[in-house]
């Protein structure tokens, strides 16, 4: 099975939220096509700054070992490999895009394919949102006096637990 992180686009208006069609699901793990065509992958998902990035390294690379006096076997085994570093972390590069775009990270979710993890991420975020409406509101909690050293002690609250009990 593949993990997943589902990504949603930054809304304009609340009828955006609406429209899943728009959120991105991200695979994690090793991409093929990022392997075997890097520039046209990249470009296919909009990673500019990443294809900027790539090609700066390459190049650079690619001088440093013709400077160097390295053979031409050398140099693409060496290209071979960073092709194989944008294979393993392609997903993180799309997520760290999309992170920048304003896109926020909504879940985690695993399914056999892509189809199976989209049905099972919005099984769960619909039956989350019927569930809202008809939770009772928590009352919020009393604020502490500021400059109070000793407000913790006196509500009860030890450690990390947001109320008293909590770790029961």
């Amino acid at each position: 099975m593949s993990v997943y992180t589902v990504h949603q686009p930054p809304l304009r208006t609340a009828a955006d939220l609406a429209d899943t069609d728009r959120f991105v699901f991200v695979r994690d793990g090793f991409s093929w096509w990022a392997f075997l065509l890097t520039p046209l992958w990249m470009l296919r998902h909009g990673l500019w700054l990443v294809l900027t990035v790539y090609l700066l390294v390459l190049v650079g690379i690619d001088a440093a070992l013709h400077a160097l006096g390295a053979s031409t076997s050398t140099v693409v085994l060496v290209s071979a490999l960073i092709s194989l570093f944008v294979g393993l972390e392609a997903g993180t590069m799309r997520r760290f895009t999309l992170s920048g775009r304003g896109w926020r990270n909504v879940g985690v979710v695993s399914g056999h394919d892509a189809e199976e993890a989209e049905r099972r991420f919005f099984d769960a975020w619909v039956r989350q949102a019927a569930a809202r409406p008809g939770e009772p509101a928590k009352p919020p909690a009393p604020p502490s006096p500021a400059g109070d050293p000793f407000a913790a002690e006196r509500s009860g609250v030890i450690g990390l637990f947001p109320e008293p009990g909590a770790y029961r």
